[in-house]
């Protein structure tokens, strides 16, 4: 097994620079998802599970990563209904304030996001050409606004940001909004503070409470700055949270931390070909390690585009991959046939989470990493990396191919039974897959068992105890070696390399157990794109 590189010297620099206080909250114990899902009739036709695309607002504190996150973000907007982008701050960052004597702390403007979006304008008309749904530019100038920004937690004053976000949450729409929370939640918590005291002394209040409640998901990446824990966690303790609070290192800066399988398309000769190199504007203004770009603002030993900066950290390559950690709050809303939007314990590309209570999720659940062949939380967003970067890679052409057939598109895949089917112990079930190419692509087949997912269990064996992975106060990882004894995967997929698949349920399993499988297409053409169907089968 290869080991990870522990506590190297560039990660406990940046923690030095980023980690300043209030990483809150102990993880809770590791647990087998106990939430079984109720299985819906099953349908004669074939089935690709479409799901309404998700409403989202993004706030952002405007560090390089976020930067990074925006521009792949603004290349998969025709994914997500937006509804607005909002600049705030985070321990890390702000703007200062300087009547308060507060000075700027590693901000860098916003000016970045006008730029960014004024790039996405000279790509639009060819990005609508590959896919409908992408926002107009002028759209997505209108919902941009500035919020709380002068300072760490700052929530005091109202804001054009915070009143903002205040219209979205008392608006009508009965869809979730999903909070993208890749800075602090201050101007989130603003917004709240101020519905509280327009109608907390009001007959209204219960109602509005339930209503803003019953609509919000936020999608925190850690906890920068200290506004959930005094205030939202405390005064609107019924809001839907999904907090990653370690996963999403890995796709920042500790992914050097990972065997070198899972990062074959983080390196520099794939990032500056396939992402940064003569694919347009935007795609120019993504960052990469001395890539020569320069954040105003930031502090100098945190501006990665530099050679100096590549002289002192020498295990990095030119145009190396920087970060992207707060992605992961959009890959979860991606509708890519992984139904992650579903529930939280299912996992997809935004990784897997753990129930903590029905309001609350983090990501404590383990999948097994068959490089290091031990259990890893990380290794939930980990998994897909490849699959991830091919598809980013596909849309960074879309962007310069002018007409449709210039470009690789996804495939699509149907299941003929069903995606919610009922099994008895014992019962061999088939399932029928088809995909399709738009490209006219020759498709490959492949099912899979998400048993990490299930809540059928394959072993009786006591599991090995779960250990953090810290560097210094900061939780990077979770993981436990795989017990004596121990049992993974049991279940034999027959012709899972093929788009006809069976398998026998398990002669113990117990009714209400379920068994996630994934069946994948893939392409063949540039990137070899995929989609996927999740299968659930709920034990009778």
């Amino acid at each position: 097994m290869r080991k990870r590189k522990g506590l190297s010297a560039f990660l406990l620099a940046m923690i030095c620079i980023l980690i300043i206080s209030g990483c809150s909250g102990k993880a809770p114990a590791v647990t087998k998802n106990e939430s079984a899902v109720p299985a819906e009739k099953q349908t004669e036709a074939k089935v690709e599970n479409k799901a309404a695309k998700a409403r989202t607002v993004i706030t952002t504190d405007g560090e390089v990563d976020d930067m990074n996150s925006v521009i792949r973000f603004l290349l998969y907007s025709n994914e997500m209904d937006l509804s607005g982008i909002v600049l705030t701050s985070s321990v890390y960052h702000y703007a200062g304030d300087e009547k308060a004597g507060i000075k700027p702390f590693r901000w860098t403007g916003t000016q970045w996001v006008t730029n960014m979006i004024d790039a996405y304008g000279e790509i639009y008309p060819n990005l609508i050409k590959h896919a409908d749904g992408y926002p107009k530019p002028e759209y997505l100038k209108s919902v941009t606004k500035i919020g709380n920004i002068s300072y760490k937690g700052e929530m005091d004053k109202e804001t054009e940001g915070s009143n903002f976000l205040k219209t979205l949450f008392l608006d009508d729409d009965k869809r979730d909004l999903y909070v993208q929370t890749w800075g602090g939640t201050n101007t989130t918590a603003r917004a709240l503070k101020s519905i509280e005291d327009q109608y907390k002394n009001t007959d209204q209040w219960e109602t509005i409470r339930k209503k803003v409640s019953d609509k919000l998901v936020l999608y925190i990446i850690l906890d920068q700055d200290d506004s959930y824990n005094k205030y939202i966690a405390k005064n609107w303790p019924d809001i839907r949270i999904i907090n990653d609070q370690s996963n999403f290192w890995h796709f920042a800066y500790a992914w050097k931390m990972h065997t070198e399988k899972v990062n074959s398309k983080l390196h520099g000769e794939w990032n500056f070909k396939n992402i940064k190199d003569g694919h347009g504007k935007l795609l120019s203004m993504y960052a990469l390690m001395g890539d020569g770009n320069i954040i105003k603002g930031e502090l100098p030993e945190e501006q990665r585009g530099t050679e100096a900066y590549l002289k002192k950290n020498p295990q990095y390559n030119k145009y190396d991959f920087i970060s992207e950690g707060d992605s992961p709050s959009f890959f979860y809303l991606i509708d890519n046939g992984l139904r992650s939007m579903e529930n939280p314990t299912y996992g997809g590309w935004g990784g897997r989470f753990g129930v903590v209570n029905d309001k609350l999720f983090r990501n404590t659940v383990l999948d097994y990493d068959v490089y290091t062949k031990r259990f890893e939380a990380e290794y939930s967003l980990m998994r897909w990396f490849d699959d991830i970067q091919n598809d980013f890679a596909a849309r960074a052409d879309w962007a310069i191919a002018s007409d449709y057939k210039g470009a690789n598109h996804n495939p699509t895949l149907t299941v003929k039974e069903g995606l919610n089917l009922t099994a008895s112990p014992g019962e061999k079930i088939t399932l029928h897959s088809e995909g399709s190419d738009p490209d006219g692509d020759q498709l490959t087949y492949k099912w899979w068992r998400y048993f990490e997912a299930d809540t059928y269990e394959d072993s009786k064996v006591k599991p090995a105890q779960v250990k953090p992975e810290m560097l210094g106060n900061l939780q990077l990882g979770l993981h436990r070696e795989v017990a004596k004894g121990e049992k993974l995967n049991t279940i034999d997929l027959q012709g899972s390399d093929t788009n006809t698949m069976s398998f026998t349920v398990p002669a113990d399993a117990k009714s209400g157990n379920t068994i996630h499988i994934i069946a994948e297409v893939q392409d063949n053409g540039k990137h070899t794109l995929k989609h996927y169907q999740r299968v659930i089968v709920t034990v009778k």
